[in-house]
């Protein structure tokens, strides 16, 4: 079967109440219009001119229609009352026009207020975590409280399971990343101190670096996308499950049976997490000292004692204490934040990591100001 391109005739006829008669033929398809485009296009403007009432179209004669054939005698007939179509093309114009009715977002004009728009809703939103935030941390105080009067109430078997889950499965991972780090620390360093002779300098830099900053850091990060991730989860599939309401109408509190313990937990395991993690990098310095810089293993031990003095030790411990309670803090409170649905699950699990490490580096640039002159 050969293919025919569309084509519009147009035929006037003299002293009759609709003058101008229009045939369209041929496959009005994607593959049929293109070829004779141009001069579709000059005849429907054309028809343009014409008001409606006086044109009447003949869509019989069409071989074959599709959406854009369809869309382009929509366009050309429009207000047009006499139009003679077979029941297939009818239903395909009916449902392009259906279609059609659908209205495209256009692009929104540049509002000057915007930003200042974005900054004020970003602040009210800052201002209701803020709140929330407060009033969660109050109600862990006051529970903390309550069972310090009642010893017994504390539930001592989610708290040990909140440390060997924050703290002994944390370790392989901790411990590979502060080894490999200490080994990177170490080599560029040597690369540097070597040009002026100053090799045993090595162990003071990555040694303090290492115990009072890097060590910190990197156990509070990697336990903020570990731990804290799976805290939020926990407590929003509690939420979608409506398990927390459940306990809530049983009487238990949540605060207690399921913030507290792992907030108290990270807060016991990630300093213990980071003396690992500080072991490990300082092993990894060892051996690129050993094999870059020539520095035995014992000249390495001998020297670390007298290159970090024991405060900066006591800093990074107090360091991580501090940074465990705030990404169990931030975790919980994001957990606890999420709406019965998945997709609100899966935003609230994203927006407590981003928000934990924001915390960590935050508390760590105010720990340094404050602890500048000490050490």
């Amino acid at each position: 079967m050969i293919a025919r391109d569309a084509a519009l005739e147009v035929e006037t006829v003299e002293n009759d109440p609709v003058p101008m008669r229009v045939r369209a033929s041929g496959e009005w398809t994607f593959a049929g219009l293109k070829t004779r485009r141009e001069e579709i296009l000059r005849s429907i403007e054309d028809l343009r001119r014409t008001p409606p009432s006086r044109v009447a179209w003949d869509m019989t004669p069409i071989t074959e229609l599709d959406d854009t054939g369809a869309l382009w005698l929509l366009r050309a007939s429009r207000g047009v009352s006499e139009v003679e179509a077979s029941a297939q093309q009818r239903e395909i114009l009916d449902r392009v026009s259906q279609g059609s009715r659908v209205r495209i977002a256009m692009e929104r004009p540049i509002d000057p207020y915007a930003p200042a728009v974005a900054i004020g809703e970003a602040a009210m939103r800052f201002g209701v975590h803020l709140r929330d935030a407060t009033a969660l941390l109050g109600r862990l105080v006051l529970e903390a409280l309550a069972l310090a009067r009642r010893p017994r109430d504390t539930p001592f078997r989610e708290l040990s399971a909140g440390v060997f889950r924050a703290g002994v499965a944390a370790l392989p991972v901790t411990m590979l990343v502060g080894f490999l780090v200490g080994i990177v620390l170490t080599y560029l360093s040597a690369l540097q101190l070597k040009r002026y002779g100053a090799d045993l300098l090595v162990i003071n830099i990555v040694g303090v670096g290492v115990v009072r900053e890097l060590g910190p850091m990197l156990a509070s990060i990697i336990a903020a996308g570990r731990s804290g991730s799976a805290m939020t989860a926990q407590l929003g599939v509690m939420r979608v499950t409506e398990e927390i309401e459940a306990l809530q109408v049983m009487g238990v509190s949540v605060i207690t049976r399921l913030v507290l313990p792992k907030v108290i937990a990270l807060a016991i395991a990630l300093p213990l997490v980071t003396f690992c993690t500080d072991l490990a990098a300082l092993a990894g310095a060892m051996l690129v000292s050993r094999y870059t810089l020539g520095i035995a293993p014992e000249a390495f031990l001998e020297a670390l004692p007298r290159a970090v003095e024991t405060i900066n030790f006591w800093i990074g411990i107090g360091k991580s204490a501090a940074f465990g309670f705030a990404v169990a803090f931030v975790a919980c409170h994001y957990g606890l934040r999420v709406l019965p649905n998945t997709d609100s699950l899966a935003s609230g699990v994203t927006r407590s990591v981003v928000a934990a490490i924001t915390i960590v580096i935050i508390l760590d640039a105010i720990f340094a100001i404050l602890l500048r002159n000490v050490g």
